[in-house]
């Protein structure tokens, strides 16, 4: 037979308030709804569950046997559900994103400390990958958003700027470059020719970037070094083996005494760091959060602001 659950929790209700009345107020139902539940509750087991008079309800021997039954499994099906709203409320709390590695080091951190101190029940789940990974990430909806090199635009993706940020000459301490004054002694290309330097590979944004901004020149260097991330690039600096062009997040996330920054020209080269999102698809509020968190950080040290 198929479980009556209405007419159960009628009978219920008349029981424990001893008042087709009082039961329709609780169950937020008319008395004649009611009425009918346990009526047809009744039918369907072929006993009377409850006797019924002018003043009040009383019950059956058949309704007294089965009240503290019917309540027990009433509760643990209350519970059951209870159970499975909590897990899908926790599995709501949480927030995936991708994020270039070097900004996961550097500004990604102080953000996620801001959103923590009102979500701290949220998981946060960072994809730190290449900015050639994270464009098909966030259109295939895998995570809600990405922070990454702001490129030519996609139709189906949106992208907010948060900071253009240059790219440095990263030489070892002892290199006689870093005998120059610091911030306004720019070291140029030409300068470099001499020198043994070191790139990442040119799967990377990074590579494109000065690959583009040189142009014809772009073999010209003295290439000595071909590395996969910037993490690497800046030891084989710190270790004397060459120089290395990084931008500046990276080499503030990747802080080390061993090596000596300044700047770069002609050409200067730089990045546009920003937000990627789906279009069409609104960010949700952990998300909306987590990016006013970054916009709230703003740009890492010695940046331009967009």
């Amino acid at each position: 037979m198929k479980i009556d659950f209405l007419g159960l929790e009628a009978f219920v209700s008349v029981a424990e308030l001893g008042s087709f009345t009082r039961a329709a107020e609780h169950l937020n139902l008319s008395q004649t709804a009611v009425t009918h539940r346990v009526k047809k509750l009744e039918r369907n087991l072929g006993v009377p569950l409850l006797r019924r008079s002018h003043r009040d309800v009383v019950l059956t021997d058949e309704g007294a046997e089965l009240l503290p039954e019917i309540k027990n499994r009433l509760a643990g099906v209350d519970a059951e559900l209870e159970r499975i709203r909590a897990g899908a409320a926790v599995r709501r709390q949480k927030l995936t994103l991708a994020c270039l590695p070097t900004i996961a080091m550097g500004m990604l951190p102080m953000a996620m400390r801001t959103f923590s101190a009102s979500h701290p029940d949220v998981m946060v789940s960072v994809l730190d990958t290449s900015a050639s990974e994270i464009g098909p990430l966030v259109a295939n909806g895998i995570v809600e958003f990405g922070l990454t090199i702001i490129a030519a635009s996609n139709q189906d993706l949106v992208t907010e700027a948060l900071f253009t940020e240059d790219y440095l000459v990263v030489c070892p301490a002892a290199h006689a470059f870093s005998r120059r004054k610091r911030g306004n002694a720019y070291v140029t290309w030409t300068e470099l020719l001499g020198e043994k330097l070191i790139r990442v590979s040119p799967q990377t944004a990074n590579r494109f970037i000065i690959d583009q901004a040189l142009g014809s020149r772009s073999e010209a260097p003295n290439w000595a070094y071909e590395v996969q991330h910037t993490i690497t690039a800046l030891k084989l600096v710190s270790e004397g083996l060459g120089l290395a062009i990084m931008p500046r997040s990276a080499v503030e996330a990747l802080q080390t005494e061993d090596v000596c920054v300044l700047p770069l020209s002609r050409p200067s080269i730089s990045r546009t760091i920003g937000i990627l999102s789906r279009r069409h698809v609104g960010l949700s509020p952990l998300a909306a959060d987590l990016c006013a968190a970054l916009k709230q950080t703003g740009a890492p040290s010695r940046q331009e602001s967009v």
